[in-house]
């Protein structure tokens, strides 16, 4: 580790490019920044079961009574066979 250059201290993060800003200006910015951000990992929320794929799969068709009927009730899961 001690091959590596280190960082200069006084490198900028931010550059204003165009304008004069005054310094509460450029704190106002750097505090919307950095609250906007930083804030860690992206929460991971559970699949609603209403957008679960599966449901969209047709079930298994069986023969016998009944099964004329049965057959337009494409959703698998949601009416199971014999209901």
């Amino acid at each position: 580790m001690a091959d590596r250059p280190e960082e200069p201290a006084g490198r900028a993060h931010l550059r204003l490019v165009r304008g004069d800003a005054s310094p509460e200006e450029i704190a106002a910015l750097v505090a919307v920044l950095a609250a906007r951000g930083g804030s860690g990992p992206p929460v991971v929320r559970a699949r609603s079961t209403w957008a679960d794929p599966a449901l969209a799969m047709r079930g298994r068709l069986t023969a016998g009574p009944g099964a004329w009927s049965r057959s337009a009730r494409t959703a698998g899961q949601r009416f199971p066979a014999g209901g």
